[in-house]
């Protein structure tokens, strides 16, 4: 099993730290050396509050914040993770949030407290000033290397130390496809994007280690906007991409392998 597995069926995934696997706050020293590899469950662009901004635009709909928070916390007993990762984006607003979108996050971190599970928050472009009143950690939106495994936001160039890992997770994408049948119909699907990191794309930004592999989380909140991979004329949001993913391959949640993300 590889560092990071995708949660079947799920916008999310599981990656293994290792005995390295620290607390961005933790000063004292690391895990112990005999302790058991800790697992996080690593979910992107979580947007908490997304109504709200969509109701500014004319688009009605009810809050959804019940329904996140309760499959992140269903997705915690499937995995029995020990942390939550939120890979960028935990909340909608650039700016201070609103009282229902602060309320939404505050809730969902008390939750995860009263079931002693710790939240690491790699910092997105819009997480405005989080830090100052979320009680959970916060890196730097360029990223960490947590073990074996960077995570990075994705809106920046990673740090050095994080493209160093076996692994280097981000998300700021939203990647999705757009299938076609027979007929003409067509539907979209969140999926994640996977291969092998491209150094050459890099360069001058941190060495990427030997054989790092780049995944792509789609993004846990279904409501926001998408980066469609295999529509023309399209661009992508990272500075590194698609040039850092450039054999990258899209999978469904359910782990169908669709192939070249360029021409599925």
């Amino acid at each position: 099993m590889g560092l990071v597995e995708p949660v079947p069926g799920e916008p999310a995934a599981v990656a293994t730290l290792g005995e390295a696997g620290v607390s961005p706050a933790d000063s004292g020293g690391g895990r112990p050396a005999d302790a058991a590899p800790e697992r996080a469950l690593v979910v992107a662009d979580f947007h908490a509050g997304v109504e709200q901004a969509l109701r500014a635009e004319g688009v009605s709909l009810d809050s959804r914040a019940d329904r996140r928070r309760e499959r992140l916390l269903d997705l915690l007993d499937r995995t029995d993770a020990d942390r939550v990762i939120f890979l960028g984006d935990l909340m909608q607003a650039i700016g201070d949030p609103g009282g229902a979108e602060r309320g939404e996050i505050e809730v969902l971190l008390e939750r995860l407290d009263d079931r002693g599970v710790p939240a690491t928050l790699v910092k997105g472009n819009h997480d405005g000033a989080i830090e100052s009143w979320a009680d959970l950690d916060v890196t730097d939106g360029a990223g960490v290397r947590l073990g074996d495994v960077g995570f990075a936001h994705g809106h920046t160039w990673p740090t050095s130390d994080a493209l160093a890992g076996d692994v280097l997770c981000v998300g700021h994408e939203h990647p999705a496809v757009r299938l076609e049948d027979e007929v003409g119909g067509s539907r979209v699907e969140r999926v994640w994007l996977r291969g092998g990191a491209n150094p050459a794309a890099f360069a001058g930004h941190g060495e990427v280690g030997p054989g790092t592999e780049l995944v792509v989380f789609p993004a846990f909140n279904d409501l926001v906007g998408k980066t469609w991979v295999n529509v023309a004329g399209q661009e992508f949001l990272a500075p590194f991409l698609p040039a850092g993913l450039a054999d990258g391959e899209a999978y469904l949640f359910d782990g169908t392998r669709l192939g070249a993300y360029r021409t599925v």
